[in-house]
């Protein structure tokens, strides 16, 4: 697998965690889509409670997800070490995962520990880059 395309441009390790939760977002959508059907509901939730989690677990992924990838490649293009981008994507992707099998189940635990994960790793990238700007990339871990 080449690591380098032309004009300088790189392989970006957060391809890798993007592509993997937008698989997860599909995932998601497809519940909704079979609930829908399901229930004969074509806009809202129709009051169904089972729409609502579902629908609910697709938009907070949704609402979180681009953010948490744009801070990532972010960081990844300031330099930081590959572990670093590994370690913070596999998290990602760990809570994101937690919190899409929590909030339709009612698996309060799964749900609470999927979004502690992703606030606190949001709150660490933005201070990562944050640092990695003001310091012109010379942290080193």
């Amino acid at each position: 697998m080449p690591s380098n395309f032309p004009y300088g441009l790189k392989t970006m390790i957060t391809s890798i965690y993007a592509s993997l939760l937008a698989l997860l977002i599909v995932r998601l959508s497809v519940a909704v889509i079979k609930l829908r059907r399901k229930n004969r509901v074509s806009v809202g939730d129709g009051g169904n409670e089972e729409l609502q989690l579902a629908i609910r677990a697709h938009a907070n992924a949704v609402e979180y997800i681009p953010i948490a990838l744009m801070l990532l490649l972010m960081l990844e293009l300031n330099g930081a070490p590959k572990i670093l981008i590994h370690i913070l994507g596999v998290t990602l992707l760990v809570g994101r995962i937690l919190h899409a099998m929590g909030l339709p189940t009612k698996d309060f635990k799964k749900r609470v520990l999927g979004m502690q994960i992703t606030i606190y790793l949001l709150i660490g990238l933005a201070i990562l880059n944050v640092l990695y700007f003001a310091f012109a990339g010379s942290l080193k871990f």
